[in-house]
């Protein structure tokens, strides 16, 4: 066992934080209030590989491992949630499936310009009556000629709104249930595909989470991912992937409330010196390291599997389960070290906790974390 970063994990580390202290940090108000991150922010993330970070050198990414990743997502998180949602929405689930799924052919297509950032990727599985069951999901697909004519609406589609590709998954044989759905590459601007309504958001609201319409949207038919029917299968992969991301981007967002409670915890007086001279004040501190530190190589053991190959569905359960409630207690820490100032937009810790409260919601719930974890133990 060893639990040394190599060179390239600090170097990663250092040049992330770097700019996301640089470059984001300084507005990540500004984006929570807009409700938008900036095209000179994506651009950037684009030039640093951070949209490719796991596709290989040959189709334009920056080939790292899932470890890799994992740092580059916490690092961006800690500074700003909605930043990295985008950022994982996009190379989890979109540009994951795509490449996973995809033949040589379609990857030479697409792969270059959204690991490039030149495209963005989105995926649409969530609708109004599936969200947990995902196999209920009720959009359709049907082979007209050369051309699948996608019908039906999706709900709570992070990176709908930036242009480039959404992989939906759609019922293409409705007698096979879940072996009935096929992933269906979308490009953004297609006719029949449109926004419907932008969702109003309790946190990251600078990502945004839209509404997806289909009325007769028309894509060609090599545009399926995989064979006809695998589309489930291949969500539910993608899934682990990406609930492994969320645990990161939960440290992530811990991790900032924590640094902002050490630097608070330090300035402010009471009774004539620093709260951190309190031992109220330390053992809370304390405790939201061990839990982050926990955290941390929960979502480190989940990429170093997936890594090698090997199943990791129960360890990126794990890691999503624990890190999200973990971030959510830290958080509510940090505002509590804060005091009033922390109930205030003044203090960066507020917006923390809205935004890792969809940790415990996003790309599974705690529940269903718990209901794979358990399953596996029993199997």
């Amino acid at each position: 066992m060893d639990f040394n970063y190599t060179k390239e994990h600090e170097l990663l580390r250092n040049t992330v934080r770097e700019f996301a202290e640089k470059e984001i940090k300084p507005i990540a108000s500004d984006i929570d209030k807009q409700g938008d991150v900036p095209q000179e922010i994506i651009t950037r993330m684009g030039e640093m590989n951070l949209l490719g970070l796991t596709a290989p050198k040959e189709y334009g990414g920056a080939g790292c491992d899932k470890i890799s990743y994992m740092i580059a997502l916490e690092e961006i998180a800690r500074v700003c949630g909605s930043t990295g949602l985008m950022m994982e929405a996009h190379n989890s689930l979109g540009l994951g499936h795509i490449y996973e799924r995809g033949t040589e052919e379609q990857r030479r297509r697409w792969v270059p310009d959204i690991a490039a950032g030149r495209k963005f990727a989105a995926w649409a599985l969530t609708e109004a009556g599936a969200g947990s069951d995902a196999g209920a999901l009720q959009t359709r697909a049907e082979l007209e000629g050369d051309e699948w004519v996608i019908n039906g609406t999706k709900t709570f589609i992070t990176n709908a709104a930036i242009p480039g590709y959404v992989v939906v998954m759609a019922i293409t044989d409705k007698s096979k249930g879940p072996k009935g759905i096929s992933a269906i590459v979308v490009p953004t601007g297609t006719p029949g595909y449109e926004l419907g309504t932008e969702e109003d958001k309790l946190g990251l609201r600078g990502s945004h989470t839209s509404e997806l319409v289909f009325e007769d949207c028309r894509v060609p038919k090599d545009y399926i991912l995989g064979e006809p029917g695998t589309g489930f299968t291949g969500a539910m992969n993608i899934l682990d992937r990406g609930r492994a991301a969320v645990g990161a981007l939960a440290v992530g967002l811990a991790q900032g409330a924590l640094d902002e409670s050490v630097k608070y915890s330090k300035e402010r007086e009471q009774f004539g010196r620093p709260i951190a001279k309190f031992q109220a004040i330390q053992w809370m501190l304390a405790d939201m390291a061990i839990r982050i530190e926990a955290s941390r190589w929960l979502v480190y053991r989940a990429a170093w599997m997936e890594d090698q190959g090997v199943r990791f569905s129960k360890q990126a359960s794990m890691a999503k389960l624990y890190a999200s409630e973990m971030s959510t207690q830290v958080c509510l820490n940090a505002i509590q070290i804060h005091g009033g100032y922390g109930y205030t937009k003044d203090y960066p810790v507020e917006r923390m906790l809205r935004d890792t409260k969809l940790m415990e919601i996003g790309e599974g719930t705690s529940q269903v974390q718990r209901l794979v974890i358990a399953r596996q133990l029993l199997s």
